[in-house]
C-alpha cells in the first residue's frame, strides 16, 4: 500500500513537471509561459532561458528569474524581474522589478522598483521606487520614492526626492518637497505644505500654515521670544514658532511667589492666531505647565488661554487675557497660589482644582 502511494505521488509530481515543460515549449516561440516552476535559476521549467520569458504564474522555492510577470509570482526568497510586473508578487526577502510595477508587491524584506509603481507595496523593511509611486507604500522601516501620489506609511521614515501628494506617516521622519500632509513621531521636512504638519518635536518648511509641533521653523511663518507672567506669579521666557495660523510654545521660568521652595517652571503647548483688525489679533493657546524644585515639590497646571494681542510696529507685541486652569499637586505641599476655585476635589489623594486666571506679557517678533 505504501509503495502504491509513493508511486502515485511520483507520478503526480512527474505529470505536473511535464505539464509545465509542455506549456513552456508551447510558449517558446513568443517567449511566454503560462506557468513557471522552479527551485532557483537555472533549476526551473524555463531553464537557462528563464530571463527571456514572460510568465502568467511563477512559483519558486528559493528565487525566480524572468523577463516579465503578468499574473502571480511567488518565491521563498526573491522574485527577480528584468522588465515589468503586473498582478501579485510575493517574496520572503525581496521583489526586484527593474522597470514598472502594476498591482501588489509583498516582501518580507524589500520591494525595489526601477521605474514607476502603480498599486501597493508592502515590505517588512523597505519599499524603494526610483520614480513615481502612484499607490500606497507600507514599510516596517522606510519608504523611498522619487515622488508619491498616495499614502506612505513607515515605522521610521518616508522620503521623496520630489512631491508627496498623499499623506506621509512615520514613526520618526518625513521628507518631501510639495506635500499635502505629514505626520511624524519626531520631525517633518518639506518645501510647501498644503495641509497639516504634525510632529512630536520639529517641523521645517518654506510654507506651512498648520504646523503642529513644539518647534516649527517655517520661512513664511512667525517666530518670537516672549516674557509672560500669570496669576501664580510664575514668569516664563518662551519661544513661539509656527506658520500663519498654528504655532508651538516652549518655555522655561521661575515662580516669584512661593517663599518655601525654589520652583522652576517648564511649559509647552500649541497656539493659533486669529486675525481681527489692523494690528489686533486673538491668540488661542493650550499649554501644559509644571513647577518643580527637582525634589519633592511639584505643581502641574494645564491651561486654555484666550489672549487679545496688539502689535506695536513690526517687531513688538503686547498681550493679556483670561485663562481657565486645571491644577494638581500633592496635598502636603499646600500651595496658596489661588484662593478661589470653580471646582475642587476634596476626596482624592492629590489636590485637584479648576480656577480662572490670567496671562500677560510682551513678545519680540524675530
Amino acid at each position: 500500500m505504501k509503495n502504491l502511494r509513493f508511486c502515485a505521488a511520483k507520478a503526480a509530481l512527474l505529470s505536473i513537471f511535464l505539464f509545465g515543460l509542455s506549456l513552456v515549449s508551447f510558449g517558446q516561440h513568443d517567449s511566454t509561459s503560462v506557468v513557471h516552476f522552479g527551485l532557483i535559476y537555472p533549476l526551473s521549467t524555463n531553464g537557462k532561458h528563464a530571463a527571456s520569458y514572460t510568465n502568467q504564474f511563477s512559483l519558486h522555492a528559493i528565487a525566480g528569474l524572468s523577463r516579465s510577470e503578468t499574473g502571480v509570482a511567488i518565491a521563498g526568497a526573491a522574485n527577480m524581474i528584468k522588465q515589468d510586473a503586473s498582478g501579485l508578487q510575493m517574496a520572503g526577502a525581496v521583489n526586484l522589478i527593474s522597470n514598472n510595477a502594476k498591482g501588489v508587491q509583498i516582501a518580507g524584506g524589500a520591494n525595489i522598483i526601477g521605474n514607476n509603481a502603480n498599486g501597493i507595496q508592502m515590505a517588512g523593511f523597505s519599499n524603494i521606487v526610483k520614480n513615481e509611486a502612484n499607490g500606497a507604500q507600507i514599510a516596517g522601516f522606510m519608504n523611498l520614492a522619487g515622488s508619491s501620489r498616495s499614502v506612505q506609511m513607515a515605522g521610521f521614515a518616508n522620503i521623496t526626492r520630489n512631491d508627496a501628494k498623499g499623506l506621509q506617516v512615520s514613526g520618526f521622519l518625513n521628507k518631501g518637497k510639495n506635500v499635502n500632509g505629514q505626520v511624524a513621531g519626531f520631525a517633518n521636512i518639506a518645501k510647501n505644505v498644503k495641509g497639516i504638519q504634525l510632529a512630536g518635536l520639529i517641523n521645517i518648511a518654506d510654507t506651512s500654515d498648520y504646523p503642529i509641533a513644539i518647534f516649527n521653523f517655517i520661512k513664511s511663518g512667525e517666530k518670537s521670544i516672549a516674557l509672560t507672567v500669570d496669576e501664580s506669579m510664575t514668569t516664563i521666557a518662551s519661544f513661539r514658532s509656527g506658520g500663519r495660523v498654528l504655532y508651538g510654545i516652549a518655555g522655561i521660568g521661575y515662580n516669584l511667589k512661593d517663599s518655601k521652595h525654589d520652583l522652576y517652571a517648564v511649559e509647552a503647548g500649541l497656539g493659533a492666531h486669529i486675525k481681527l483688525v489692523n494690528n489686533f489679533r486673538l491668540n488661542l493657546e493650550a499649554v501644559s505647565h509644571s513647577l518643580s524644585n527637582f525634589k519633592k515639590a511639584h505643581y502641574f497646571k494645564n491651561s486654555l488661554r484666550i489672549i487679545p494681542a496688539y502689535k506695536i510696529g513690526s517687531k513688538l507685541e503686547i498681550f493679556a487675557g483670561p485663562t481657565i486652569n486645571y491644577v494638581s499637586y500633592k496635598r502636603e505641599n499646600d500651595y496658596d497660589f489661588v484662593k478661589k476655585y470653580i471646582w475642587k476635589n476634596d476626596s482624592s489623594k492629590d489636590f485637584q482644582g479648576v480656577h480662572l486666571g490670567f496671562n500677560t506679557g510682551i513678545q519680540f517678533i524675530l
